[in-house]
Formats: C-alpha cells, sequence, structure tokens
C-alpha cells in the first residue's frame, strides 16, 4: 500500500481516525491537505500550504508524517505548541494507529538546568533577595532528582526570574565538551536522545539559533531526517532574521565583566588582576552608552551610514576603541591562565567573538544587511539579512545528496499570504518552485459571523479615536454581557482603550471586569476570560480583554466566551521599524512597489490572523468589529476585506445593533 492510500484510509469516514479519536469527523479539505503531505514526503520536495482555521492541520501534517515511517522533525512557533504537540497530539495519534515511535522533545539549552553553573551558584547570590535564595534552594532540591533537567519542571520558576541565568547555560558561558559535567549535561543528553528518535519536536527558535551558531543540536540532527515539517510558518522569516542576525551590547560587556570578577573565587585568584579588567569593562560599556542618553530610550533606530545617525564619527571611533581596549585585554589576561581549566578557554573565545561582533559594526553594512540599534537599560547593536531566503534555499536545495539534507519540507499556516502563489511567504523563505495548495475553512462564516466597518468613526491617527474604539466596545459589552475582546496595534491605544473602558463601566453602573495584557500571565488571563464567559444564573457585566502583540494570534476560545472581537485599526508595521524601511527600499530598487508588495500584503495577514481569534468551532457565532475608515474610504480597503474569511457584512449602526440584539438572545444563562 502507498503511503497516500493509507493516508485515504486513515481519513476515511470509517478510518483509522474516526474509531479512534472521539468528535473527528472526515473533512474534505482536510484529506486533501494530508495527501499532498503524503505525496511530498513520497516524491521529495516542498509544500506550503495555508490551510484556513478548522481545517485540522495537525492531523493533516503528523500522520501522513507517522506513516510514512521515516525520521520527522517538526518545528512550532513557540515552546507552548511545542509541548501540545510532544503531549497531546503526538500521543494520541500514536495510540490511535498503535505505533511503536520513540518521541523527543528538544528545547535550547536555556530551557536545561546546567549542573555545573548550579554549583557555582551561591557564589554569585549578593543581589538576590530572600524570595529569590529560596527559589535557589528549591532549584538546588529539585535538581538532585530530576531526569530530564527541564526547568518547565519547577512551576515557580518564572522564565524572568534572575534564578534562571545562575543555573543555566547559554552558547557563550557553555564550557562544552570540556565541561566537568558533561557526562551529566542535561542538554547533552537531551540532543542524544533526539539524535536516537524517531520523531523530534523543536520550536522555530531553536531551529535557527543552530542554524545562526550550529551549536544547539538541530544541526546533526539535520542529516538523519527525512522530512521537515513548520507549523506556523508565518512566523519563520521574523524569527529566522533575528538568529541570523549579528549583535553586541553593553549588557553583553557587563556580562563579561561579571565573570571575571568571579574568577577572584577560582583556581586563578591572585594571578591576574580580575577586578581590574572588571572595572575596565563596565567603565566602556558606561562610555558608550553615555553617547546615546540624552537622546533617551529608542527601540530599532535605524543606521545606515558608518556612524548611528547624528553621531560624530570621532565620538563614535573613541566609545569603540575603548571596548576593543577593554576586550583585547581581557582576552590576554585569560589565555596566560588558561591551562587551569576549560572554563578559562571558553572564556577568552567569549572576549574575542565580542571583540569581533563590535568590528563588525565600525564600518558601514554591506548590502543587502540592515542595521539598527535600540537603547534603553543597555544599548544593542544588530545587523541582519533582510530575509532568511539564502540558507533557506541552501537547505531546502532538492540538488542534496542522499542522507545530507531531508528530502521533504512541509510548510503550513492558517495565513501564509494573499495570492494564489503565497508569494509573500514564498519569496522570503527562498522556497522557488515549491508546491503551493490553500485550502479553504470549512466554517460557515456567512451564517456564524458578521463583519462591522462604522463608517462614522474617528480617524485611527485622531486623539478621539481610543475613546470612540472604547465606547463601541462596551456598547457591545454591555449587550453580551461581556464575552468581548479587542485587539490593539499598540500597548498606549491598548492602555488608553482599557481606562477607557473602565471609566465607562463605572459610569453606567456595571461590574464588567476589564483584563489587560500584562498584569497576569497570558494563559492565566485567557483561563479568566473564558471562565467569565460560560452563561450562568445571575451572570451581569462578564468580562473585556484588552490586548495587543502576541494576542493576535495563538489564542483559542471557542465557544461563547468571545462573541464579540473588536480591532481598534489595521496592523500596518510600523513605519520607522529598521526592517521594514530596508525591505521597503529593496522593493522600490528593484523596481517594485512597497506599499503594494509588502506593507498591504503583511496588513492583509496580520489582520486575517486577528479576525482568526473569533470563530474557532462549527457552533461559534460573533461579530467582528474592525474600527478603521481607511478600510471603507480608501482604495486597498476591499482587497483587506476580501482577505477576510467570508462573514456576512453590517452596511451600517442599525444593522450593528440588530446584529448584537440578535447574537446577545442566544445568550440563555443556566439556571
Amino acid at each position: 500500500m502507498t503511503l497516500q492510500s493509507a493516508v485515504q484510509a486513515a481519513f476515511a469516514p470509517e478510518g483509522t481516525l474516526a474509531r479512534s479519536l472521539p468528535g473527528f469527523r472526515s473533512r474534505p479539505g482536510q484529506t486533501e491537505m494530508a495527501l499532498a503531505v503524503a505525496r511530498t514526503i513520497e516524491d521529495g520536495g516542498v509544500l506550503v500550504v495555508e490551510a484556513g482555521t478548522g481545517v485540522g492541520k495537525t492531523l493533516a501534517y503528523v500522520v501522513p508524517a507517522l506513516l510514512g515511517g521515516e525520521k520527522v522533525l517538526f518545528s512550532t512557533a513557540t515552546k507552548a505548541l511545542q509541548e501540545q504537540l510532544f503531549l497531546r497530539d503526538i500521543p494520541r495519534l500514536l495510540k490511535a494507529f498503535g505505533f511503536p515511535v520513540r518521541l523527543a522533545l528538544l528545547k535550547g539549552r536555556s530551557s536545561y538546568l546546567c549542573t555545573q553553573r548550579l554549583q557555582g551558584a551561591r557564589q554569585t547570590t549578593q543581589n538576590l533577595g530572600p524570595a529569590d535564595l529560596r527559589l535557589l534552594a528549591r532549584v538546588e532540591d529539585w535538581a538532585l532528582s530530576t531526569v530530564l533537567g527541564d526547568i518547565a519542571e519547577v512551576p515557580e520558576l518564572d522564565e524572568r526570574s534572575p534564578i534562571i541565568p545562575l543555573v543555566t547555560s547559554t552558547r557563550d558561558n557553555c564550557l562544552g565538551s570540556g565541561c566537568p559535567q558533561i557526562r551529566n549535561c542535561h542538554t547533552q543528553l537531551a540532543r542524544q536522545e533526539a539524535m536516537k528518535a524517531d520523531v523530534v519536536v523543536v520550536n522555530h527558535h531553536l531551529f535557527f539559533a543552530d542554524l545562526g551558531v550550529r551549536a544547539s543540536g538541530v544541526a546533526e540532527l539535520l542529516p538523519s531526517v527525512t522530512t521537515v515539517v513548520f507549523d506556523e510558518a508565518h512566523q519563520l522569516n521574523d524569527i529566522g532574521v533575528h538568529f541570523f542576525a549579528c549583535q553586541w551590547s553593553t549588557g553583553q560587556m557587563l556580562s563579561l565583566g561579571r565573570d571575571l570578577a568571579e574568577q577572584t573565587q577560582g583556581p586563578a585568584r591572585g594571578l591576574v588582576d580580575w577586578l581590574g579588567l572588571q572595572a575596565d569593562a563596565i567603565d566602556a560599556a558606561q562610555a558608550f552608552k553615555n553617547l546615546f542618553d540624552s537622546a533617551g530610550p529608542q527601540p530599532m533606530r535605524p543606521w545606515l551610514d558608518a556612524t548611528p545617525e547624528g553621531l560624530p564619527l570621532a565620538l563614535w571611533q573613541a566609545a569603540v576603541a575603548r571596548c576593543e581596549s577593554a576586550l583585547v585585554a581581557a582576552s590576554a589576561a585569560v589565555r596566560a591562565v588558561d591551562e587551569l581549566g576549560p572554563a578559562f578557554t571558553a572564556l577568552a573565545e567569549r572576549c574575542d567573538t565580542l571583540l569581533q561582533n563590535l568590528q563588525l559594526f565600525a564600518t558601514a553594512p554591506p548590502e543587502g544587511q540592515v542595521r539598527w540599534l535600540e537603547v534603553g537599560a543597555q544599548v544593542q547593536l544588530s545587523q541582519s539579512p533582510l530575509t532568511i531566503a539564502e540558507p533557506m534555499r541552501a537547505l531546502a536545495r532538492p540538488d542534496a545528496a542522499p542522507g545530507t539534507q531531508p528530502k521533504s519540507w512541509i510548510f503550513t499556516s492558517a495565513t501564509l499570504g494573499t495570492d494564489a502563489q503565497l508569494s509573500w511567504f514564498v519569496d522570503a523563505c527562498g522556497l522557488d518552485g515549491a508546491q503551493v495548495l490553500r485550502v479553504a475553512s470549512p466554517f460557515d462564516y456567512a451564517t456564524q459571523a458578521a463583519v462591522y466597518v462604522p463608517r462614522e468613526f474617528p480617524r485611527p491617527q485622531d486623539a478621539a479615536h481610543s475613546a470612540a474604539v472604547a465606547a463601541l466596545a462596551a456598547q457591545g459589552a454591555s449587550a453580551l454581557c461581556g464575552r468581548t475582546m479587542v485587539l490593539t496595534t499598540t500597548t498606549r491605544a491598548m492602555r488608553a482603550i482599557a481606562d477607557a473602558l473602565r471609566q465607562q463601566f463605572a459610569a453606567a453602573g456595571l461590574d464588567t471586569e476589564v483584563l489587560v495584557q500584562g498584569q497576569a500571565p497570558k494563559r492565566e488571563l485567557v483561563d479568566r476570560f473564558v471562565a467569565a464567559g460560560v452563561p450562568q444564573a445571575g451572570l451581569e457585566g462578564g468580562c473585556v480583554l484588552v490586548a495587543t502583540a502576541s494576542f493576535w494570534e495563538g489564542i483559542d476560545i471557542a465557544g461563547d466566551a468571545l462573541q464579540l472581537l473588536v480591532i481598534d485599526k489595521l496592523p500596518f508595521a510600523p513605519p520607522d521599524d529598521p526592517l521594514v524601511q530596508a525591505r521597503a527600499s529593496a522593493q522600490v530598487a528593484g523596481g517594485g512597489n512597497a506599499f503594494k508588495n509588502l506593507h498591504l500584503p503583511q496588513a492583509a495577514i496580520a489582520l486575517k490572523q486577528g479576525a482568526g481569534r473569533l470563530i474557532r468551532s462549527e457552533t461559534d457565532r460573533g461579530i467582528l468589529v474592525v474600527c478603521d475608515v481607511r478600510l471603507a474610504q480608501m482604495g486597498y480597503g476591499k482587497k483587506l476585506l476580501d482577505g477576510l474569511p467570508p462573514m456576512r457584512r453590517l452596511a451600517g449602526g442599525e444593522d450593528w445593533l440588530d446584529a448584537l440584539a440578535d447574537l446577545a438572545a442566544t445568550n440563555k444563562p443556566q439556571a
């Protein structure tokens, strides 16, 4: 039986999936995608699939990969999705088919306990408070019994905790094969398990971190893999560009200084003026930061010439030279005692890498690269390619010798482009000649949802816009007893709308709760929002969730908990973003239209991602409101609306109120 035949049988109405998975229904779109994945696995090559919400793309790529019987690598956008695939989705399919498959989860080194660093953690606790010291003791107890060493096993250990850098390693401070604890290295053990596994689950950050520095375990794994599948692939370009960037920061200098000072307690104490080297590194970093302090915090400031804009060449060269001098002196001093152990060799290499990266920024950026700096608590310099096209083109090349690269590459997401060729994604990722498939959502959007664009409304740049958004959201939330989420394009708008909502609910005497991104972890906010949306006797004000950034995607709220989704304005990329500027300039230089080929597709995809939060199952009902009059007034508005799921359109305020009343009538409280 061919793989395609096996897949067809598995997805049939009476097939293995229907018999084994409660609630499974055979869907033509899902089967179509699964067969395309199977063909690619059999024949090799590259497949790009845009699968609308509700298609069930996870089953459509996992089942063929498992039935194929070869080694497969799955990569997801986030650690949360990675763990969902590893802990829930794949195990239930392995059980359904009865496959004796070895499964492994591989994360980056910062997710694993470093036993070597844990041993020295107590020497660097001077700035820790009592609560952090208790948490360190908790980690020390856990370290005695853990098998995997995954710090996610310690739920009290928040990812922002100052304990994490004390008990995990980075590429800079890992001692590698020379580490005295190499036999007990949890990162190394996880890589070894991945090498022996049939199915390995990673995330995009780890995949690209390894391709950029070849130090996370994926590079040695790839030659043994037959098929690679990227889910939520629309994030690949932005994630990959970040990891192919070269970076240098004053924070790295300060961190190096701290590690140099730690040597006063080690085998080289008294042999080198460690505190003097630390002072030189700190002073050089501070002098560098002083160049930019007068301008205040600056997120991603473009940098086109040999020096950052407005900075005299002499001042720039002097600050760079001072940092170079501190790094050269530190490297020489450490190498003079490197016979004392691998930690000193690693420390010297770290000095050299920082020096090389800094020297990269001493001249103007090369063609095809974009450079920027960020000023905050530290100054960070960055330089990256505009896209990941070249490295991905080299990876997914069809002429790779057998056993040197995977033969099949599958990329999938709910949103990958605005045209039939999905060129927004395909071009940026260098997937020339890829097979492209678009599978529509099975949801009946015309019945389940409506979209409303208020025409008499302040323009997005008007001062009154956020207050008007809040007023409309409050109107809807009052009718629906909450069940409303507001997505904003900026943090400032999020806060303004949340404040205005609280004021309006208080003035109306409503007890509607307003949740705002940042006041609690994302998962907790979603759980509280869902709980507030459950119909029950005595339900009054309900809940409104106001959020930005990461809430535009990856949030799955099915059922009645979310019935009204309000988007404050079109999600065009910030015009001062250096990457956006550089990509736009490249479009113009190549004779293209930056707005048509870059800004508009990107906004359309982001808008579709946000709108996708509303309808998550066949029984959901809801209204999408986009508070941006440009959708009705500008020529490109129709194209953006046409890119949304085919919801029925509300013509005006009267239709909006009628739709709201109809939706509210369906919310019957439970006795």
